[in-house]
């Protein structure tokens, strides 16, 4: 039994000495062992040991198991480590003996000594004891970790055995040397044989001949670790024969003695390459007509340039049908798919003799590339014998339908030519032929290409320069021929180009109707124009009506009316021209009819000498015509007794009895002055009364 401790009253200042010593303690133990608690935490525990020795040492005891209970103690604060006991002997080793309570020191060295003696045996068996609990714990806990680890192996395995050999993929599992140990059902099916036949024999005996030696040589790679992956197409034999085209990966397992076996997988190849090769021949040909598509085109246009013999070279005809979208429309989509299936037929009739190619491009339009020979008929003769079988109708649910063509052609260009820029100086040929009406053709031309190419460069570039400020608004005035009085102004546009000089309003209008731009470009001239007036009236004091031809686009604007509202302030200031040949549209006439009832005056433009035109003033709300330049501008090279002049004398008066006046565009001299008013006229534009202006000059002239 252990003997009890008796306590001496000790003074109240010896728990201070004490609390310093305990953090010393646990000072050094933090900074020599590493602990799971905080340095507070260990400070507290540690007092509470320190305060069990210093009641041993003062009891005088000779049973020291309380000691050894304190150091059970330590290990159970976490004081464990090689470093524990000598930090702690020499830290309280000192640290007691230092103590005021334990003075003289004579009297308490061997109590002290004692003490720490038993606390170290104390320490050591726990700390042994918690050493050897910890090995064992960790021995289990590896040897579970080890049952654990292998009964993921067989899980694993058994996985892998279920997936390998139900995967629609092929395996095949070799040894390094190419000896087949396992396939799957895949395989078997793919080569017409069972797993059993195909174990030990080896995957080069599967291989076509051809390839088996390669092969080969590309496992012993992999082998060797010269290539981490293998993925090649190959060809197998089959039990009965038949080649299989598949596709073949392969990779190495390695264990710690090196490479053990090689996995490979196979993929039937024979239904991929079917699919893939439809998909290809969808992509390039027209579903419709079976005919190469533009891609397809393309390509062989770049090929025939390259192969075509130079004394002869090739000929590339760009096609479109006319007025197919009237027959699809009127007869239905049915007719008109099987129009284009006979259109394809015929085309690849009439070229069967040559090396050449038809294809078809989008909608209506078809592509035919020619590589001449020595016998390829003239150019002429294919027209020919294009225009004629497309001529002859084909019957489609109890209709006979035919068609004609516009073709553009590019015959013999230089081989070095851009397949792109052959194609697209077809397409632009072709555009030129429709513009001339159905059934033409056209050959390209390089000026008139260069022309073309220029046009639609300045047409392109036309909304940029609008933007910037470079077309602005000149006016030319419009003279009452029995005044001399200057009585309307017509506004015109004016591009100033750095690279080009002037562009005139003519051609300016001939750019916008290119692009759509002349509609907001228009509006914009009338809105200006409108403004100017109003500026001109408080400059010169009259106002200025303004007098304002438009193009055939324009008269058909659907949105026209609005425009022009929205443009003017004052309605009765304003004349508009509309081309007399654009009448014949509905739309336009109400156009026309819309703004005369809104107090805006009407005129027709280009206006001729024909019976149906001298009848259209009496059906249409027009106040005023002005006569065709192209007129004018003939009659003063006409004889005084030419039918020319005659027309022309007689149309006035015809017109006036219409209460309609005329208005004569291209008077620039006396002569033709003196025949338009003896003729009647009633006003005139040209250079006899001045260029257009910009409004500053033209105000100096007013004032």
């Amino acid at each position: 039994m252990t003997e009890p401790i008796r306590r001496s009253h000790q003074p109240h200042d010896h728990g201070r000495e004490r609390l310093i010593l305990a953090r010393k303690w646990a000072y050094m133990l933090h900074e020599n062992v590493y602990f799971t608690v905080e340095q507070e935490q260990l400070h507290h525990g540690l007092s509470g040991v320190l305060d069990t020795l210093c009641d041993i040492v003062h009891a005088e005891a000779t049973d020291v198991r309380p000691a050894a209970d304190a150091g059970v103690r330590l290990v159970e604060l976490g004081c464990v480590g090689d470093a524990v006991l000598p930090c702690t002997m020499e830290t309280l080793g000192r640290g007691l003996l230092a103590l005021p309570e334990f003075q003289p020191v004579a009297k308490y060295a061997e109590p002290i000594v004692r003490t720490l003696g038993a606390l170290s045996g104390g320490f050591t068996k726990a700390y042994r004891a918690a050493t050897l609990d910890q090995q064992e714990t960790m021995k289990i806990s590896l040897l579970k970790a080890v049952r654990d680890a292998k009964w993921r192996l067989r899980q694993s395995e058994a996985q892998f055995d279920e997936v390998a050999m139900s995967s629609a993929s092929g395996i095949i599992i070799t040894t390094p040397d190419g000896e087949m140990i396992r396939t799957n059902v895949a395989v078997a099916d793919i080569l017409g044989h069972t797993t059993e036949e195909l174990n030990g024999r080896t995957l080069f005996d599967l291989v076509h001949p051809d390839s088996a030696a390669v092969l080969r040589e590309d496992y012993q790679e992999l082998v060797e670790g010269r290539k981490e992956r293998l993925r090649q197409p190959q060809r197998l034999i089959c039990k009965d024969g038949d080649v299989a085209r598949i596709t073949l990966t392969a990779s190495v397992l390695r264990n710690d003695s090196g490479p053990s076996h090689i996995v490979t997988v196979v993929e039937d190849g024979t239904e991929l390459m079917l699919l893939q090769g439809e998909l290809n021949r969808q992509a390039l040909h027209d579903v419709l007509t079976g005919l190469p598509n533009r891609q397809y085109f393309s390509t062989n246009v770049e090929i025939a340039l390259r192969r075509a013999d130079p004394k002869y070279g090739v000929t590339l005809l760009h096609l479109d049908l006319d007025a197919f979208a009237m027959i699809c429309n009127g007869l239905g989509r049915r007719v008109g798919d099987h129009l284009l299936v006979s259109v394809s037929q015929r085309l690849r009739a009439i070229v069967a003799a040559e090396k050449a190619m038809v294809a078809r491009f989008d909608g209506d339009e078809f592509g035919v590339l020619i590589e001449n020979t020595e016998t390829t008929p003239d150019l002429s003769t294919i027209i020919e014998d294009i225009a004629g079988e497309l001529a002859e109708p084909i019957y489609v649910d109890g209709h006979g339908v035919a068609v004609s063509a516009s073709i553009g052609v590019v015959h013999r260009p230089s081989p070095s030519m851009d397949p792109l820029e052959l194609l697209r100086a077809a397409d632009f040929t072709l555009r030129r032929a429709k513009a001339a009406g159905r059934g033409q053709w056209e050959l390209f031309h390089t000026d008139q290409d260069e022309r073309d190419r220029r046009t639609y460069t300045l047409a392109a570039a036309m909304p940029g320069a609008w933007e910037i400020g470079e077309i602005d608004v000149v006016y030319r005035p419009v003279v009452e021929l029995a005044t001399g009085d200057i009585a309307y102004v017509e506004p015109l546009l004016r591009w100033r180009r750095p690279d080009l000089g002037v562009l005139e309003h003519d051609q300016c209008v001939e750019l916008a109707e290119h692009t759509g731009l002349i509609l907001p470009l228009g509006e914009w001239m009338l809105r200006m124009a409108s403004k100017q007036t109003e500026w001109w009236r408080q400059r010169a004091g009259r106002a200025l009506p303004l007098m304002v031809g438009l193009t055939r686009n324009q008269a058909a604007d659907a949105d026209l009316v609005s425009r022009v509202l929205r443009a003017v302030g004052v309605t009765d200031q304003l004349i508009v021209g509309f081309p007399v040949g654009s009448t014949r549209s509905a739309d336009v006439v109400e156009n026309l009819s819309v703004l005369a009832d809104a107090g805006v005056g009407t005129m027709l433009d280009d206006f001729g000498t024909a019976p149906d035109e001298l009848a259209l003033i009496e059906d249409v709300p027009v106040g005023y015509v002005r006569v065709a330049r192209g007129l004018v501008e003939r009659q003063t090279q006409a004889g005084s007794d030419a039918p020319l002049t005659e027309a022309l004398t007689a149309l006035v008066p015809l017109v006036h009895r219409s209460g309609v006046k005329v208005v004569v565009d291209g008077v620039h001299n006396d002569d033709q002055e003196k025949w338009w008013a003896a003729a009647g006229a009633d006003f005139v534009i040209g250079d006899r009364y001045g260029k257009a202006l910009p409004p500053g000059d033209l105000a100096a002239r007013l004032a």
